[in-house]
Order: C-alpha cells, then sequence, then structure tokens
C-alpha cells in the first residue's frame, strides 16, 4: 500500500552511486527534477544546485537550507599486480558495515564491477580477526591494463552496486520501516525537493531571502557547503540531514525527525531549535532533540568555519549509521510538514 508513496518513489530514483566528489549523477536527477517542476536553478564551480527563492521582506538576511547529494564510499590506494584493488575509506565508512560483495568503482572512462574481499575464514584465529582497510581488497578479475583503460587509478572511488542499495519496506504493514544503503542525505534531498515542489504548488513565499541548496563533499569535511555560505553570507544555516541513533541518544525510531542540539563542533542555534520544535508542533508531530560527541553536519562545518551566525540541523532518525540504514517510513511526511511550515511561519 505504500509503494506508491511520492517519496519513497523519488528516494529511489535517488540511489544513484554519488561519493564525494563524483556527484555529477545525482545532480543531474535532481536539476531535471526541478527543471520537470519549471522551478529556475543554478550550478556554482563547486557543483552545488541551487534554487532562490525571493522572501517577502527583501531585507531580511539570508537563509540557507541544506542537504548534501555525497554518500560515503571507499577509496583505491593501489593497484595489485593481480588487478586486485588496494581500497580504504571515504568519508565515515568502516568495512565491516559493507562486508563481502559487489561493488561498483567509478573509473574515469567507465564504471567496473568487482567484489569485495576479506580473506578466508578457515585460519586458526578467524573467529577474533578485527577487520580493517588494511585486510580489504577489491577482486576485480582485470588485469592491471584493463583498468587503467576504464580510468580505474588510485583516488577513483567505489559504493555498492545499485542492486544492493534497496530500498526494502518491512515491519508492520501499517507504519513500516524503510531499508536501504545508505539515505545519508538522500532523505534531505527528497525532503528539499519535496519541500520546493509544494511551495510552487501552495504559492508560498517564505518571510526571508532564501537559498535551498544541494551541496557537495559533505561527508569529507564540507567543503561543497562552506564555499558556498562563505560566498553567499547567510546568516542562518540550516541543514536537512539525518540523526544516526549511536548507544546513549535517547532516539526513537517512531517517525518523529530529530533536531540537532549539539554536536562535536559546538552548540546550535537554540533560539532557532526551539522555532522549528514549534513548526513541527503546529505541523502536528514533533522533533526529538538529541546531543553528539562525534558528529558533524554541513551546518556546524560551516560555523566552524565562520561562515553563519546561526546554525540548526535536522533530519530523519535513522538506525544502523553509514550502512544499510533503517527509518519509519512516515519520518518522510513529518520532515516535510515541518519544513513547509517553518518556512511559511518564520520571521526570526
Amino acid at each position: 500500500m505504500f509503494t506508491d508513496h511520492p517519496a519513497l518513489q523519488l528516494f529511489s530514483e535517488l540511489l544513484v552511486a554519488s561519493p564525494s566528489g563524483r556527484e555529477a549523477v545525482l545532480a543531474a536527477i535532481v536539476r531535471q527534477k526541478l527543471t520537470d517542476w519549471e522551478i529556475p536553478h543554478e550550478q556554482d564551480g563547486m557543483g552545488n544546485v541551487l534554487v532562490r527563492l525571493d522572501g517577502r521582506s527583501p531585507q531580511a538576511p539570508l537563509v540557507i537550507y541544506a542537504a548534501h547529494m555525497d554518500e560515503i564510499g571507499l577509496v583505491v590506494t593501489k593497484i595489485d599486480p593481480d588487478g586486485r584493488l588496494q581500497v580504504s575509506r571515504s568519508g565515515g565508512l568502516m568495512p565491516w558495515k559493507l562486508g563481502e560483495g559487489p561493488v561498483e568503482i567509478l573509473g574515469d572512462q567507465a564504471a567496473i564491477v568487482g567484489v569485495l574481499s576479506m580473506g578466508s575464514t578457515h585460519t586458526a584465529n578467524a573467529a577474533n580477526q578485527a577487520i580493517t582497510w588494511d585486510d580489504v581488497r577489491v577482486m576485480t578479475g582485470l588485469s592491471p591494463e584493463q583498468l587503467k583503460a576504464a580510468g580505474v587509478r588510485p583516488g577513483s572511488t567505489g559504493v555498492p552496486i545499485r542492486e544492493r542499495r534497496g530500498p526494502v519496506l518491512f515491519g508492520d504493514p501499517a507504519d513500516p520501516l524503510l531499508g536501504a544503503w545508505t539515505f545519508d542525505d538522500r532523505m534531505g534531498v527528497v525532503a528539499l525537493l519535496r519541500l520546493l515542489e509544494t511551495l510552487k504548488r501552495e504559492a508560498i513565499r517564505p518571510y526571508h531571502p532564501t537559498l535551498m541548496a544541494f551541496t557537495v563533499s559533505e561527508e569529507v569535511g564540507g567543503h561543497g557547503a562552506k564555499s558556498l555560505a562563505l560566498r553567499e553570507q547567510p546568516e542562518i544555516f540550516i541543514s536537512v540531514d539525518g540523526a544516526p541513533m549511536p548507544p546513549g541518544t535517547p532516539l526513537e525510531l517512531d517517525g518523529r525527525p530529530a533536531i540537532w542540539s549539539k554536536d562535536r563542533l559546538g552548540h546550535y542555534d537554540q533560539p532557532l531549535l526551539q522555532a522549528l520544535c514549534q513548526a513541527a508542533r503546529d505541523a502536528g508531530t514533533e522533533l526529538q532533540p538529541v546531543v553528539y560527541d562525534s558528529a558533524a553536519s554541513d551546518a556546524s562545518l560551516v560555523y566552524y568555519a565562520g561562515g553563519a551566525q546561526r546554525i540548526a540541523c535536522m533530519g530523519q532518525v535513522r538506525a544502523n549509521s553509514h550502512g544499510y540504514e533503517v527509518a519509519r517510513l512516515s519520518v518522510f511526511d513529518h520532515m516535510l510538514n515541518t519544513l513547509v511550515q517553518f518556512v511559511r511561519d518564520f520571521a526570526g
């Protein structure tokens, strides 16, 4: 009954390979959606896709809403004589999250498929072995010359093949869970696209001059967002992202989005947090506040770089972070309704 949910359909279209620095395919899909909806947009030199909205108060400070297009992945560090690839992480990917299985390596001329290999279990200490990236190879079945012809080289990046990505619905049919590799941050991209579509359809104008941004390279330092903020000089920068559930956090996987109050780079703007929480209540849901010791967002990375004065980050609660992630399907609509309410009413 939920397979025709508009957010799920859009999310499925976005599950293409988009590791940091190689977001062009996903960016093209985003731009095509905006074109289909007749929403003017642009793309800057970093690769960020941007939509500018006039505010009801032209003199009000600029607000940027950002969802990043890149995903975690692996990066080739060396090609062995037998064509196997030595790899390491791009972003926060751990090898045990991937397991053994097929991956797509994005060469300069062509993508190739290989299989992650972590060795044999037929060894004396296999049960106690802790896998690190030094233990991981990608078996390609190709010679170094064939790999070179495909443009596979040190620096090429890879992700699980499309068939391993999902999505899959499971659990209670009346309130299902959704699994996929990985939500981070395609759920945010879905939220911003649906927000823009709703604003256009309902002729909603924000109070503030507003910039909706689909950013690049968040997973490796927030470079797209920092470049954008330093150029545009917003007062307010709001990340539309996700919320992992490490042990000790009070988050529940019940469809309510989360709002970050602090992360490893600092505290978020508390009046802005309160305004977003009020928007959620007005929209018929609520946000779950959370504090992180080892996470950051486009917003906090921008703030740390001096690119904005006030920041916030909200998004879907997700289990199995940086792996085959799980969220409640209903969080899509709760995120959208909260954002529409906030954009319509916020004048702070």
